[in-house]
């Protein structure tokens, strides 16, 4: 069985302090969906992503870093447009703050006849993610065309909300839409407010969304967990405490958990479980995508002895 991600990749610098007086950065690479693939493959899934990347160092080094983590990589090296970039910094009181650099990327040029790159039939399920539809109109109709392409085998869709993309109100429409023609609907709750905003707390929130016509509604809590709606049975899961060194690529650890024993079809407290579990380690690392677990990792002790003898 093969999941497909759809979506950006970006490039990835960080430091762990103000950039205005840094003088060195890490490399690195981020997005997503990208995350959410390589979640996935650690813990045994098949999965594949699609997007675009520059024709230059960082998309390159995208498409090998994705690789090395094995996924199958279907990648338009774009000549025309750079690769997006992300920049991570620290402040003064240890709050990391993300500023993107996406405005004509090559993550944004993504157009519907690039779905052609993928073997249809070999998909079984498809993630995506609101970040998507908000880098342009192409990207947009690229991630309709992909949703009802593999609507008959399956489609998750995480909210993702980027305030700083586009409009909440424009952007609340879009994420309705497309929740109502998939499977499993992943959001926090200020993002599960942004599509249903009567909602009373998260399960009405959930059920609300769940009357869009998605069968499956998870709700990522943070610090308190998780929960789930599926075919109108709540279930819920505490957070796994840990010492939180950075919480980017958090909630993609947790959508890869999730999907990762969904594919095998565990039950939904099993798939809460590793959710959170992904979820909590990620947090102990700063890189976007570098402390998601392998399967191996899930059931040992995240805080404790720091070397392993």
């Amino acid at each position: 069985m093969t999941v497909l991600t759809l979506g950006e990749a970006l490039g990835v610098l960080h430091t762990g302090e103000p950039i205005a007086h840094a003088s060195h950065l890490r490399i690195g690479t981020g997005g997503s969906e990208a995350n959410v693939a390589i979640g996935l493959a650690r813990l045994g899934a098949r999965v594949a992503w699609l997007g675009r990347v520059g024709d230059d160092g960082l998309g390159r080094r995208i498409v090998r870093e994705l690789r090395a983590e094995g996924v199958d990589v279907h990648a338009v090296l774009d000549p025309a447009a750079p690769t997006g970039l992300l920049l991570k910094e620290t402040d003064p009181a240890g709050r990391t703050e993300v500023v993107y650099h996406r405005r004509g990327s090559a993550g944004s040029r993504l157009v519907p006849d690039d779905l052609d790159l993928v073997d249809a039939a070999a998909v079984t399920h498809l993630h995506v993610t609101g970040i998507t539809p908000a880098l342009s109109p192409d990207a947009a109709a690229t991630v309709g065309a992909a949703v009802e392409r593999w609507s008959p085998v399956g489609v998750s869709y995480d909210v993702n909300h980027r305030s700083r993309l586009w409009d909440a109100e424009v952007a609340a429409t879009v994420h309705r839409t497309i929740a109502e023609r998939v499977d499993v609907v992943f959001a926090g709750l200020d993002e599960a407010l942004l599509l249903v905003p009567d909602a009373d707390g998260p399960e009405d929130a959930a059920r609300r969304i769940a009357a869009l016509g998605p069968r499956e509604v998870v709700v990522k809590l943070g610090e308190q967990g998780a929960l789930a709606l599926v075919d109108g049975v709540v279930s819920t899961v505490e957070a796994v405490p840990v010492r939180v060194v950075d919480t980017v690529g958090a909630g993609d650890a947790f959508v890869a958990g999730y999907l990762a024993e969904r594919v095998r079809g565990l039950p939904v407290a099993a798939r809460l479980r590793t959710a959170a579990r992904a979820g909590a380690l990620a947090c102990t690392h700063p890189g976007d995508w570098e402390g998601l677990p392998f399967r191996r990792d899930l059931d040992r002790p995240i805080d404790g002895e720091p070397v392993a003898r």
